[in-house]
């Protein structure tokens, strides 16, 4: 798939969207946009208490919380499950090589219905969430290189888990986006858009 096809108005994905906790834009502002990996480095979490939050399901969100730092929530994964995990992981991963895989990732959803989705989930429903929506197109431009792209919701496990592995996230010139696109709706097609550690939001049109 070609950056042009990915950032067309027509055919692509013109926008970015991302969840996160209600009041967290002020710090996402000015640190960026943090994996969980990134922020547990930021807070300077000691690396005994670091081991449960990155490397095994978090049941429920955690409040970061240092001396001259505003705070921060790592998202909880309750759409996950160790036993749904050793499932459906290839490449003879275990469900801890995959916790830390995702939290090491920052996350955006390629189409509105995806977010409205997550917004409407159980878990979410009754609180208020910051919803941040990008301009797609210099983000790609700038960080095309660390980009990588998810046919699957790469951080459920609900209802009929997809199979996973080394190769759920691609580059987005090895992204079958034409194969897909035969078979499936542009929602459907990309499912995730991700960056490694850490991504600065504040220049691309986020609101």
């Amino acid at each position: 798939m070609s950056y042009q096809v990915m950032r067309s108005r027509n055919t692509g994905y013109p926008r970015l969207y991302h969840m996160a906790h209600l009041g967290s834009w002020p710090a996402i502002r000015e640190d960026g946009l943090l994996s969980a990996s990134a922020l547990l480095d930021l807070y300077k979490i000691p690396k005994d208490k670091r081991v449960s939050l990155e490397k095994s399901r978090r049941p429920d969100s955690v409040r970061l919380v240092r001396e001259g730092l505003p705070g921060a929530m790592l998202r909880d994964q309750k759409p996950m499950s160790d036993s749904a995990l050793k499932k459906c992981l290839q490449d003879k991963l275990t469900p801890t090589d995959w916790y830390e895989t995702l939290n090491a990732k920052s996350f955006f959803w390629l189409s509105q219905s995806r977010i409205w989705r997550l917004l409407k989930a159980k878990a979410y429903r009754d609180s208020v969430q910051t919803v941040l929506t990008i301009d797609s197109e210099p983000l790609i431009l700038k960080y095309k290189k660390k980009i990588r792209l998810s046919p699957i919701n790469s951080g459920s496990t609900i209802m009929n888990p997809q199979p996973r592995g080394n190769n759920t996230f691609s580059r987005i010139e090895d992204f079958p986006f034409a194969a897909r696109a035969k078979t499936r709706a542009k929602a459907e097609n990309v499912v995730e858009l991700v960056i490694d550690h850490s991504v600065i939001v504040d220049e691309f049109g986020s609101t």
